[in-house]
Order: C-alpha cells, then structure tokens, then sequence
C-alpha cells in the first residue's frame, strides 16, 4: 500500500546506496522497491535506477536520482531520539564515519549532503523542562559537536 505522505529526497545518481546505508544503519529501515527508468531523461538514461523506495525509522521516504541540479540543505533534517551516550556515537560514527561530516550542536551531515541530527532524549527532556534547567543544558549543547549525554545530565542537575 502506498503510504498518503512519503518525503522525496533528491539525490544525484546514488539514491539507492544512500537508501542501503540508511537500511543498514538504522532499526525499522528498509529498501522496499527500486524502480528503473522506462526511458532516458536529462540526467539518465533507460534502464537506470530512477526512484528508490525505502523507510527510516519507519518514515516512508523515495529517494529520486534527479542529477545534479539541487543539493540538501541543512533546511531539512531527521531528528534521530537516542536513548544513551552509546546509541548516540552508534549513529553519529556511522554517520560522520562515512565519508560524513560533524558539526555543532548535534548535527552531522551524510556523504550524500543530508542533515542529521542525532539527539539524546536527554536533552531534549532537559530543554522541555525550561528554565534555569533549560538553560544549563542549552548552554553545555552550544559547546558540543556531538553531544555528550553525560556532560547534559551534569548541566540539567546544575
């Protein structure tokens, strides 16, 4: 059955290596169909892989290998919930390691240019809670890259 809302993701040519990387990485992911050209089009050519279907963390995604006219853009993330400081270095290094790229705050982009951010339940908790808790937890997130569940517990107690 095809899901009422799917994000398409625009890759170059390599749709579905990002897709099978996704799949690997992640629980509830999975490559469901790769569909190939009926004809050629600008940035292709009949026969190759046009549109990949697959989940992460159970969201429906398609990825289009449309060409090279339009890149990711840190204005579209996943928002990946951790539960500890393992299963947040789990996704990070898989991410950053590779062929990835760290950067602030918890975020991290793939190879494939999308943004990730990798988010231990902790802050976010710790963030929900507002003020001066808040605060804290805000403050030690801003010094991070990727963050460190430890150093936000030790923020939210104070």
């Amino acid at each position: 059955m095809t899901p009422r809302n799917t994000i398409c993701l625009w890759f170059d040519k390599d749709a579905h290596e990002a897709a099978q990387f996704y799949a690997r990485t992640f629980p509830d992911s999975a490559v469901t169909a790769v569909h190939t050209a009926p004809g050629d089009y600008p940035d292709g050519k009949q026969g190759d892989v046009l549109t990949v279907e697959f989940t992460v963390l159970g969201i429906p995604c398609l990825g289009l290998n449309g060409g090279p006219r339009f890149r990711h853009s840190e204005a579209f993330s996943f928002q990946v919930a951790t539960d500890d400081q393992a299963e947040t270095d789990r996704y990070w290094d898989a991410i950053v390691g590779n062929g990835g790229e760290a950067s602030a705050c918890g975020w991290c982009k793939d190879r494939w240019g999308l943004s990730w951010q990798i988010t231990p339940r902790v802050l976010t908790d710790a963030l929900a809670a507002g003020g001066d808790v808040a605060r804290r937890a805000f403050g030690a997130m801003m010094t991070m890259t990727k963050i460190d569940v430890a150093a936000i517990e030790a923020a939210r107690r104070g």
